[in-house]
């Protein structure tokens, strides 16, 4: 439809969805919300889907909550309430997630970037938690943010709301890679191959176990993970990855053309 903000294609197995909002740098506004959350939905939901690609038109990947939108609303009417529900769905989707930005990100932008799991961005993309600088809190994307960074460096980067470059990004654990703009297609293209060949359910599961918080209790940690293990052994995937392993070809999972 040429007047909807965000894009949804599949093909080989990678949904790519596309925010397609230049005129405003991409903003969360409230129709791009609906549609991202649509699309996200549907990628989860399609058995033939492998990988999730998230992209953009324009020279900027996503600016941040649509500020035009939020002007004059009182606190029970801000499009930042709907906002934790797209952040949670990239994190807790169970098709791995690769941000692609050949452009800055700011604010919710960068929560974005820290819900997806993996990031790839052009050495010309920058980034800021710039919300101190208009009288905000960077409060909901703390939650996927923080997980992701150093601590001295979160302080640093909250507090002063700084621009950084995208090799920053990189040392402190915001980005994957960072790579000349023109490499960008490439590099994210390598990351979604290497995706597709794991199996959906062992991804999805291994995506649960890196989200859980762990025991102080060794001998617990230790029988949650063995059962997690022995379970996915004996299950189909285990028992398809390892003959195909024994007679040298590739899983039945694995898209084909891959």
């Amino acid at each position: 439809m040429a007047d909807e903000l965000v894009h949804y294609e599949v093909r080989r197995g990678i949904a790519t969805i596309t925010l397609d909002s230049p005129h405003n740098r991409n903003a969360l506004s409230a129709q791009l919300r609906r549609e991202l959350r649509e699309h996200l939905t549907a990628a989860a939901g399609d058995d033939q889907v492998r990988v999730v690609v998230l992209t953009h038109t324009g020279t900027v990947f996503c600016s941040g909550m649509d500020l035009k939108e939020a002007a004059g609303a009182s606190a029970g009417n801000q499009g930042v309430n709907e906002f934790p529900a797209i952040l949670e769905q990239l994190w807790t989707s169970p098709k791995p997630v690769v941000a692609a930005l050949k452009g800055p990100a700011r604010a919710g932008g960068v929560g974005i970037v820290a819900a997806c799991d993996i990031a790839i961005a052009a050495n010309e993309a920058t980034f800021a938690f710039s919300e101190v600088r208009i009288g905000v809190v960077p409060a909901v994307i703390s939650v996927t943010v923080l997980p992701r960074l150093l601590p001295r460096q979160a302080h640093e980067l909250f507090l002063t709301g700084e621009t950084f470059d995208a090799r920053r990004a990189v040392e402190i654990g915001l980005l994957n890679s960072a790579v000349p703009v023109d490499g960008v297609d490439a590099e994210v293209r390598r990351y979604a191959d290497m995706l597709a060949l794991g199996a959906p359910g062992a991804l999805a599961a291994t995506k649960e176990m890196l989200r859980q918080e762990r025991s102080a209790n060794l001998g617990e940690v230790f029988a949650d993970m063995l059962e997690l293990s022995a379970r996915h052994f004996g299950g189909p995937e285990g028992q398809e990855g390892i003959a195909a392993f024994k007679e040298k070809r590739r899983p039945s999972w694995v898209p084909a053309g891959d």
